[in-house]
């Protein structure tokens, strides 16, 4: 499981149901990146990864 930041909780939170997808960056490229949620407050979270990973 990846860690990510909670804004609502304003604490680091280890992500629920995370799933990897890619979101769009400048230039028309993509990034990789982790969905989830909180297991606190139920708030999505989101991760963006290296580019290499």
């Amino acid at each position: 499981m990846a860690e990510a930041y909670c804004v609502k909780c304003k604490a680091k939170r280890e992500m629920k149901n995370e799933q990897r997808t890619e979101i769009n960056a400048r230039g028309g490229k993509k990034r990789p990146a982790l969905k989830g949620s909180c297991p606190v407050c139920g708030t999505k979270m989101m991760r963006i990864l290296p580019k290499g990973k």
